[in-house]
């Protein structure tokens, strides 16, 4: 199973997942925002936080700004305002603003990272040594800037929401024949919120049997059960939208988790991957000693005298298990007793003849 490094943090299947929130443009082109969001992440115990690196000429075509088109995944577009053309133009990070981002970062130790939407985001990044580059779903079929992105020689983190499996080898393919092959896979459904019914979280394992790479998850559910479910199946890296406030205008604050939920996904994560252990039976220390108070021993019904042959209504199971066990019974009966054994007593191994 191939294990691939980011920063300082080693990922692999079942590993401790790398936690990223995924702020993307819910900054709503504010820096104090965005500044707070990163600030709340890091205490929440994030990896690391990510935006989206687009411009109003590199994601949109015309066609699609004058269909002002909504992009609300059904709710009405209840959180926008003006037109598409406005808040793509509100919301999209300038150069600078990527550089201010970062280095505020770095002045946290928490990761920055970015999904560039064209090659020229992508070189943008590269300048800002980011540890490691997000690939959208819907660059799943982006060949080109799939083999510019992977020819930085970092890892890539690629989400796989709207793909089908052969869509999804292909990618790696393209990524691998570049000479990269520090890849991380994320099941994905890219629907916001998805309909619990169509995550189909056994697809991590699916990836896991298809592929030599890391598996994670890019969440789109409300709440925390289903990014916490992804950790038992193997998912080493969760990311998970992030919002200070769920009622904020722009696309994602509604399917986003608030730094509470942020949180219990970094905690529980770790408790999960913990609690997982080992795949072999074992007994814990805690657990032998707990043996000694729990377990049950072989003691008297009645006074016994010394010279009596041990039979069966002799005897009865009780608390403390310090002597001899229920399951060596056999061994005791038809022994004799070589001295006076009170009624309720444990019987030990130097009492018998």
């Amino acid at each position: 199973m191939k294990k691939i490094v980011i920063g300082k943090k080693e990922i692999f299947n079942f590993s401790k997942p790398y936690i990223i929130a995924e702020i993307g443009a819910n900054h709503n082109g504010d820096m104090v925002l965005a500044k707070k969001m990163i600030d709340s992440a890091k205490e929440c115990g994030a990896d690391a936080v990510k935006f989206q690196s687009w411009t109003p000429q590199s994601l949109i075509a015309k066609e699609e700004y004058d269909r002002n088109q909504s992009y609300d995944d059904g709710d009405g577009g209840k959180k926008h305002f003006g037109s598409l053309k406005e808040m793509v133009e509100k919301y999209y990070l300038r150069a600078e603003q990527h550089l201010e981002l970062k280095e505020y970062c770095d002045s946290l130790n928490i990761d920055f990272c970015s999904t560039p939407f064209s090659t020229g985001e992508a070189d943008l990044l590269e300048k800002l040594d980011v540890p490691f580059y997000k690939t959208a779903s819907m660059d799943i079929n982006n060949l080109e800037l799939l083999r510019h992105v992977a020819r930085k020689g970092k890892p890539i983190v690629m989400s796989t929401g709207m793909a089908t499996l052969s869509e999804i080898e292909r990618a790696i393919k393209t990524i691998e024949n570049e000479g990269n092959k520090q890849i991380v896979i994320l099941h994905c459904i890219s629907i916001y919120p998805p309909k619990y019914e169509d995550i189909h979280l056994r697809n991590i394992q699916m990836l896991q049997k298809a592929f030599p790479y890391p598996i994670g998850f890019s969440d789109h559910t409300i709440g925390t059960s289903i990014p916490l479910a992804s950790v038992v199946l193997g998912g080493c890296l969760i990311e998970k939208h992030f919002t200070l406030d769920k009622n904020l205008p722009g696309w994602d604050h509604a399917v986003s988790a608030s730094p509470e939920e942020l949180k219990t996904i970094v905690v529980e994560s770790e408790n999960i991957v913990r609690a997982l252990g080992n795949y072999h039976r074992t007994v814990s220390k805690a657990e032998e000693e707990k043996k000694l108070k729990f377990r049950r021993s072989i003691v008297t019904t009645k006074p016994l005298s010394k010279g009596h042959v041990i039979k069966i209504n002799d005897l009865d199971f009780k608390r403390p298990g310090t002597g001899i066990p229920p399951d060596e019974v056999k061994y005791i009966l038809g022994r004799t007793v070589n001295r006076e054994i009170d009624q309720d007593e444990l019987i030990n191994w130097k009492d018998l003849i």
